[in-house]
């Protein structure tokens, strides 16, 4: 066994400095002085100074230079130690408000699960204000497709999912509207649709139609919006519009997704009579003999509010 021995003999072990040590020597350097730091901590500056003299005995180093300066400067070893003091002190308050929070009925972490269909935007905006609103609760969040969103919930891998239609009627789930999303055929330009002026009915049968899919068991043997006997099926809608994007079949794409194609011109909404797109509504769910805590019930609330606002702004009242 190696050890680190000084020249004069010693051995080079520091020891463990306390928490209120580290938190005087850490208002000593935000307040600039040691009078300053004690009125901080409320603490005299005999003790200040005493708890400051502990450490450095502590770790084996001078942590301020004292003489020929009105106030103390951190030494080269008090500056490499600044930054670990700081995430120390901050790791301890932020295990404080956790423990708080859960003391208070908060939960300790949230998993949610969110259909792939749910715009960024909308999404990003509700996550945005809860690590805001809730800055000690862990989030982890889960983007599926269809069915695996309420498979999730029902499997307690999530304690709140964002879902499309597929989970209205699951036993043992309950579920609360959360706003919609218009959902539109369309094709690149030059896919043979997308450059028909007027498009028979039936049209769409004769060309590669683009499905978004899962594994899950609520879909399992069942088809939604599938008008074409030529299918390519996919469980990734990022991957579904790039593929659209390069002409290879066409497919229903959630509007506020391909708004951007559709101005630039590398996708066309497709105007067919026999499949003219529709509406895609969500629902908050989670399980009836779980309901969600204080952060997931907030989580809840926003996404209702927000799907709703914006439902109205984009003229679909009818959630």
């Amino acid at each position: 066994m190696l050890r680190n021995v000084r020249g004069n003999g010693k051995v080079n072990n520091p020891g463990t400095p306390t928490l209120d040590q580290l938190r005087i020597f850490l208002a000593i350097v935000d307040t600039g002085s040691f009078a300053a730091a004690g009125r901080r901590l409320n603490r005299a500056v005999s003790v200040i100074s005493y708890g400051i003299s502990n450490l450095e005995a502590q770790l084996g180093l001078t942590l301020f230079e004292r003489e020929g300066t009105r106030k103390p400067q951190l030494t080269v070893a008090g500056r490499a130690l600044l930054s670990e003091a700081r995430a120390i002190s901050a790791g301890i308050d932020g295990l404080r408000a956790k423990v708080k929070g859960m003391l208070d009925g908060l939960e300790a972490e949230v998993d949610l699960a969110v259909d792939v269909m749910l715009p960024s935007e909308r999404l990003g905006r509700v996550l945005r204000a809860f690590a805001a609103e809730f800055p000690t609760v862990q989030l982890r969040l889960h983007v599926e497709a269809l069915g695996a969103i309420t498979a999730m919930v029902l499997d307690r891998k999530a304690i709140l999912g964002i879902s499309g239609p597929l989970a209205a009627g699951v036993e043992g789930v309950e579920c609360v509207a959360a706003g919609s999303i218009s959902m539109v055929p369309v094709a690149a330009p030059d896919h043979p649709l997308g450059r028909m002026e007027r498009i028979p009915p039936r049209a769409g049968r004769d060309y590669t139609q683009l499905v978004l899919t899962d594994r899950s068991r609520f879909t399992e043997g069942r088809d939604y919006s599938v008008m074409s006997p030529k299918t390519w099926r996919l469980a990734d809608l990022g991957a579904k519009h790039a593929l659209l994007r390069e002409g290879i079949g066409w497919g229903n794409m959630p509007l506020p997704m391909i708004e951007p194609d559709l101005v630039a011109g590398t996708l066309v909404q497709l105007a067919m009579p026999d499949h003219p797109g529709g509406t895609y509504r969500f629902a908050g769910v989670w399980r009836r003999d779980t309901p969600p805590g204080p952060a997931a019930s907030w989580l809840l609330e926003q996404f209702v509010v927000l799907g709703q606002h914006d439902a109205e702004r984009a003229g679909m009242i009818d959630l």
